[in-house]
């Protein structure tokens, strides 16, 4: 693949992930609308305690749009406070111009609310020598409650530089309230539509600038390996070439020679699944995947098996990947025979629901074994641990025993390479390129095992392009 390709491929990528994180934005905001609003539509926090020996609990300055230059909307939203002291005191809260309430607290002790967490609450404390006056009966105030028990207030956000004040209603020192914070908006709806529609055109332009890549001309991604009837079991060909002469310690470097690898990968995958998308409307609406992303998308595949085969997904060669969708000379190979026709139906139902007993069982071959785990040290910070799959064990025992004996086990080679082997097929099945299930059996060894026949039906041979394995090998 050119260079050319591969950067359009990467900016496609790129500005596909930003759609689709608009699309996720806008999916979060109506669950939100949906879902987060209490009985009378507002979204609500939890329970938090505020106290002080004081007189006066404050926020810091509330400034929404102050300065003349700045555009601040009418209906933005409107906020409410529920406030309840403990007993039966009586207590008053209220919000006024900051302006005001600095000067009805001038010299007046008072603690104003930095920040509030689940467990705790921070303040700046104000010193002062001056008893206020009774809030209740001050005229400044935009909104306020007084009162004894639970008092609550409703306000619609304004422009302004404002404060919001809770005391007890006698003006006494000490206060002591457990607070809700609430919010109601009408916007949360629109913006999400806002954002549905420009994460929609983001992608769309994503997945064309992505398709026309891949459809300009240069190198073909498949490329005749072997005479027909030589897939296998399945249409999915995954091989492996051990390397007899194999370094003792290259292992131990390979994760950091394969890291531009990685880089490119990242984006190809994200490519990938975009395109998938794509070949997911065809399949259903013609029963087709289309040829074109098809060949990209086994090229990624197949660049994917390489780097894994280099690296710790078998360790099994020292030759570094070719950066190529292309069929390549390399120890690693994987063609998917093409489908010249596929089920509209089981398009509908194999990614999410089809494959799950398949999801598990690789789950468990990749990542599942030891699972992540998190713990709590002894100075109160939570540790996390990494799980391994038996694919990465069994890799991990094999490059242990070449460091001490200067061979790779054949044994451990052979079933790592059937563990793969299972692996690819359910991710070619699951991305919608065969409609064959998947079998569930590992079928071993650095070849696929030998069928006396053809896959059947309308999908089988190699199709223009397609590898299969020559007879003498």
């Amino acid at each position: 693949m050119s260079a050319g390709k591969i950067a359009a491929i990467v900016v496609g990528a790129l500005i596909g992930l930003t759609g689709l994180g608009l699309l996720i934005g806008s999916a979060g905001l109506l669950w939100a609308n949906e879902t987060q609003r209490d009985a009378d539509g507002f979204f609500t926090t939890d329970d938090f305690e505020l106290s002080t020996e004081s007189y006066a609990l404050t926020s810091a300055e509330i400034d929404l749009g102050a300065d003349p230059s700045d555009w601040f909307p009418s209906g933005l939203a409107t906020v409410r406070l529920e406030a309840t002291p403990p007993g039966s005191g009586e207590i008053f809260i209220g919000i006024g111009p900051e302006d005001d309430v600095d000067s009805f607290l001038e010299d007046v002790a008072r603690s104003e609310v930095r920040a509030v967490t689940d467990d705790d609450a921070r303040y700046r404390n104000i010193d002062g020598d001056r008893s206020p006056d009774v809030p209740g009966e001050q005229g400044l105030w935009a909104v306020s409650a007084v009162g004894p028990g639970s008092q609550t207030i409703e306000w619609e956000l304004e422009s302004g530089r404002w404060t919001l004040v809770v005391m007890n209603a006698d003006a006494s020192p000490g206060v002591t309230i457990d607070a809700v914070a609430g919010a109601d908006t009408d916007l949360l709806v629109p913006i999400a539509l806002g954002l549905l529609g420009t994460g929609l055109i983001v992608v769309i332009v994503s997945i064309v600038l992505i398709i026309a890549a891949v459809r300009t001309g240069g190198e073909p991604t498949t490329a005749p390996l072997a005479e027909p009837g030589g897939f296998g079991p399945y249409p999915v060909l995954l091989e492996g070439d051990i390397d007899p002469n194999l370094s003792r310690w290259q292992w131990l470097v390979k994760w950091f020679l394969a890291l531009p690898h990685f880089i490119v990968l990242v984006f190809l995958w994200m490519a990938f699944i975009l395109l998938s998308i794509v070949a997911w409307f065809a399949i259903v609406f013609t029963g087709r995947y289309p040829r074109g992303i098809f060949d990209f998308n086994v090229g990624v595949l197949r660049w994917s098996w390489r780097v894994t085969y280099y690296a710790f997904g078998v360790a099994g060669t020292d030759q570094y990947p070719p950066f190529s969708l292309a069929d390549a000379d390399y120890p690693a190979r994987l063609d998917v025979a093409y489908p010249e026709q596929l089920s509209r139906g089981l398009a509908l139902v194999k990614s999410w629901l089809l494959a799950i007993p398949h999801y598990i069982i690789v789950g468990l071959f990749t990542s599942g074994l030891v699972w992540y785990t998190t713990e709590i040290d002894a100075a109160g910070n939570e540790v996390a641990q990494a799980g391994a799959g038996i694919i990465s064990i069994l890799v991990f025992i094999a490059v242990v025993i070449l460091l001490f004996t200067g061979r790779y086990p054949q044994g451990l080679f052979d079933l790592i390479m059937g563990l793969q082997r299972w692996v690819y097929r359910v991710a070619a099945y699951a991305s919608l390129m065969r409609d064959e299930y998947p079998p569930f059996r590992l079928d071993t060894g650095g070849r696929e095992p030998v069928t006396a026949a053809p896959v059947d039906g309308p999908n089988s041979g190699p199709g223009p392009g397609v590898a299969t394995l020559p007879d003498e090998v």
